[in-house]
């Protein structure tokens, strides 16, 4: 069976399934198949009022990776909120930069807790590599405003994300931008003091250890 054809049967899979457990497994077997033509489809389940389905389609997305990023942000769609949540989770674990201005204002603004612990994190782990190196001074500084502000969230599983992402950004700037690592080692003993979580001190302690670690092995 060529891809096309393929593509087309594992689609009309999912839009003949009748029933909660036979989509899931259709979208589960057209993510699996890692197919270019898919990405479209499985954008679309994310609309679906279905959880697992859309947990799956994301695994499908970040799959495929690069080639889902313009139709994510392309297909976003502001009047499904439900849908544009679970993008913006898809783009945030894809990394790509192409992302990095729906991530940030995600992160930001988002009313929903779960969007905006995926957009933290995701900030934290772009691919840097894949942006033109005359823009990556300015969207780091930016990237590191926001994740400060959002370790400031009154969620906790926001702050522990924020944690997460500044950990990342510091490893990832480590060699080019020690003032940054430095801001967010410094950071990272304030909130171990001063945040009232007692998983985001114990996370924000891993991650200044971490910072050292990296520090000593340079």
């Amino acid at each position: 069976m060529n891809e096309s054809t393929l593509a087309t049967q594992l689609i009309q899979n999912i839009e003949q399934a009748d029933s909660s457990d036979a989509l899931l497994e259709a979208v589960e077997a057209l993510a699996d198949a890692r197919l270019h033509s898919a990405v479209t489809t499985l954008i679309a389940v994310l609309s679906y009022n279905n959880p697992g389905a859309a947990v799956a389609a994301v695994d499908g997305l970040v799959q495929l990776g690069e080639v889902a990023v313009l139709p994510l942000l392309n297909l976003l769609d502001d009047y499904n909120y439900g849908g544009r949540a679970w993008a913006i989770r898809a783009l945030a674990e894809i990394g790509d930069p192409r992302a990095l201005e729906t991530l940030l204002e995600a992160a930001e603004t988002d009313f929903s807790m779960s969007v905006r612990r995926a957009a933290a994190r995701g900030l934290g782990y772009l691919q840097w590599s894949k942006m033109p190196v005359e823009h990556l001074e300015a969207a780091q500084a930016r990237v590191l405003e926001t994740l400060l502000r959002s370790s400031q969230d009154g969620e906790w599983v926001v702050r522990y994300a924020a944690v997460v992402g500044l950990q990342g950004l510091a490893i990832a700037v480590r060699e080019t931008k020690p003032k940054i690592v430095s801001h967010i080692g410094t950071h990272f003993e304030f909130m171990l003091k001063k945040d009232l979580d007692l998983a985001v001190r114990t996370r924000s302690r891993m991650a200044a250890e971490k910072l050292l670690v990296n520090s000593l092995e340079g």
